[in-house]
């Protein structure tokens, strides 16, 4: 099926009983057993809900994986992928990687004994270079976060292979509407649902999505022992939003382009960061493996003051974290998505105080480029 289609309909049937065509909600935390031994297939909440296993199946359909597993967050979808190590195992990931995951490789899986290597991952010489005897898993983020640098994913994937390396991507900024890795040859791809799968700034969530059996077999066991699991509405509500997917992300990309072409002509912009611009240096290999660029434009002013009044006076781009919803929103990356970052590290991947993140929504494009002039000016 056409992925339109697959989105409105993968891992969802008319309901058996009533014949509801939308996926009902199961808030249960439990389910009755008939007797002893024998149940429907279904019972305890935490390890089974019919709500969940249709948005799992939806997202995995869209990816073009076999297995999909919920969690409460981008976050904790991460965690769960990095339970597949074990204490003394380390990891190459990009050094451009969202706080978060930083902040959770740093301050939570060191202390168990994992360890990492950062690399700036445009060259696949250097995921080369940082292998160790004992590494077991490469992390990528592509578009990275915030500068939206660009991972070679068929040659990452081609390595990881080579080197028998798990090989995992956040494709967050992309959506499998734009990007699937997994077709690239990537083992796992994650997301943070709360961002443009949900789309609507109203679920926190997470995915991960694998098409090698015996690493669902694991995150599946993970996602039941932990249980950081989505509630029941929250999978319901980025059913709803998968739906829309590509239309949503069509108009993204529509006004992340004209912004970007806007911003490069702007006399109080220093540069402009957005694969979709012909002269972005990586622009060739995000047309050769992604079929759309996103809606997230980053850029630099010429001065810290310019930030400020930037940031104070936009009128329709809300200062705000996240991104992804259909409302445009304005981050600032030094303080905010990064802020969990240490001053060296963020100085050595270029986050200063006077860049500047836009998560471009699906407004229109004239009253998007009006507010960003006017706070500009």
């Amino acid at each position: 099926m056409g992925f339109s289609t697959d989105a409105i309909h993968a891992g969802q049937q008319p309901d058996l009983t009533t014949g509801a065509v939308i996926t009902p909600i199961f808030m249960t935390s439990t389910y009755a057993q008939e007797e002893l031994g024998k149940d429907k297939g279904y019972h305890y909440g935490r390890t089974q809900n019919f709500t969940r296993e249709a948005l799992e199946a939806n997202i995995a359909c869209l990816e073009r994986g076999s297995h999909g597993i919920a969690f409460s967050s981008g976050v904790a979808a991460v965690h769960a992928v990095l339970s597949l190590l074990k204490s003394g195992d380390h990891v190459i990931a990009a050094e451009e990687i969202y706080g978060g995951t930083y902040r959770l490789f740093e301050r939570i899986f060191t202390e168990f004994g994992i360890e990492f290597s950062y690399v700036n991952a445009t060259s696949i010489e250097n995921l080369e270079q940082a292998i160790r005897p004992n590494t077991r898993m490469v992390f990528l983020e592509t578009p990275s976060n915030p500068l939206l640098t660009l991972t070679d994913l068929r040659s990452a994937a081609e390595f990881a292979k080579i080197n028998n390396l798990i090989s995992v991507v956040d494709n967050t900024f992309m959506t499998p509407y734009f990007q699937r890795p997994l077709e690239l040859g990537i083992n796992i791809v994650l997301h943070s649902t709360t961002k443009y799968l949900n789309g609507h700034s109203d679920v926190i969530g997470g995915i991960v999505v694998t098409s090698n059996d015996d690493y669902h077999r694991k995150l599946r066991f993970t996602q039941a022992a932990i249980g950081a699991v989505p509630s029941p509405f929250d999978c319901w509500l980025t059913l709803r939003s998968t739906k829309t997917l590509s239309l949503r992300m069509n108009k993204h990309n529509q006004n992340a382009l004209a912004v970007a072409e806007f911003l490069e002509k702007h006399p109080a912009v220093e540069s402009v960061y957005f694969p979709g611009l012909a002269d972005h240096p990586q622009h060739q290999l995000a047309k050769s493996q992604m079929s759309g660029f996103g809606g997230v434009v980053t850029f630099r002013t010429r001065s810290m003051d310019i930030t400020r009044s930037f940031l104070k006076n936009v009128k329709i781009f809300t200062l705000a974290e996240s991104l992804g919803g259909v409302e445009s929103l304005v981050c600032h990356p030094y303080t905010m998505s990064h802020g969990s970052v240490p001053p060296e590290q963020k100085a050595k991947l270029g986050i200063t105080e006077t860049l500047i993140r836009l998560s471009v929504g699906i407004e229109d494009t004239e009253d998007l480029i009006a507010d960003i002039q006017q706070a500009l000016d």
